[in-house]
């Protein structure tokens, strides 16, 4: 699968909610290795798609296929086999566990010893959790928070939880990360940091990442692709430069005047 093929089809994806249309006859494209950014002003129906990518939601109509899987009509536990792992815009951690379980607790879908032979944990038990380690291990290398690997989640300041929830992600090892509002709530330089981290995952791992995020400084600098939604309809789709020249986003974002 080479740089111009599409990973994931999104097609006209509509969502509802009573008679509130969350999303409207949505489509666009995420090609394997590039940077995706949805955006749009609060209440677009950012985070109503990446949840229906995850199998959090399902639309009413439309289809999301990904490797020839339509996600629609896949079970959210094998969305995340099949490659996807995404993090929330509200930090969704198991707050009363390390860092480190809390990694381990993302590798279960690549464990394949049975429940019985982990508690023995014995042969290939031990062998397999001793790998699973040391990709954990990996990760916390990559993240630099080896200093809080042993560390109580819940009792971390929100720009380390915020990384925490990134490595467990990557725990998943999945083809396409989705990140919802990454750098939401952090200063200046947890924002750069969180900055750096997402284009290492993207250069160095090659993982193919769809990005909400406000920062539009950010989004412009490091996508390859803005869709842009409005009232769950979508009003853009392109380069960060034809997006801002696009007249329909110019007035979602700033209004008429």
């Amino acid at each position: 699968m080479d740089s111009n093929t599409n990973l994931l089809t999104v097609e006209h994806v509509s969502l509802h909610f009573g008679g509130t249309a969350a999303l409207s006859s949505v489509s666009f494209t995420v090609k394997k290795g590039e940077i995706r950014a949805i955006i749009g002003p609060n209440g677009a129906g950012k985070t109503s798609m990446l949840n229906c990518i995850s199998g959090f939601y399902r639309p009413q109509e439309g289809s999301i296929t990904y490797r020839g899987t339509d996600l629609t009509k896949t079970a959210t536990p094998k969305i995340a086999a099949l490659g996807l792992a995404r993090t929330f815009q509200n930090i969704a951690l198991y707050t009363g566990l390390s860092t480190l379980d809390n990694l381990m607790a993302a590798r279960h879908i690549h464990m394949k010893q049975s429940s019985l032979a982990s508690m023995i944990y014995w042969g290939a038990a031990q062998r397999e959790e001793v790998a699973h380690r040391e990709k954990v291990e990996e990760i916390i290398d990559f993240l630099e928070i080896a200093q809080i690997r042993k560390a109580v989640v819940g009792a971390l300041p929100y720009g380390l939880r915020k990384r925490v929830e990134l490595g467990r992600a990557l725990a998943l090892e999945p083809d396409i990360l989705l990140l919802d509002e990454p750098m939401a709530g952090m200063n200046v330089e947890e924002k750069e940091d969180m900055a750096r981290f997402i284009l290492d995952i993207h250069e160095r791992r090659g993982t193919t990442i769809v990005l909400i995020e406000h920062d539009m400084g950010l989004v412009m600098d490091i996508s390859d692709r803005v869709v842009v939604l409005d009232f769950g309809i979508k009003i853009g789709d392109g380069t960060p430069d034809e997006v801002k020249d696009n007249a329909d986003v110019v007035k979602a974002y700033l209004g008429e005047g």
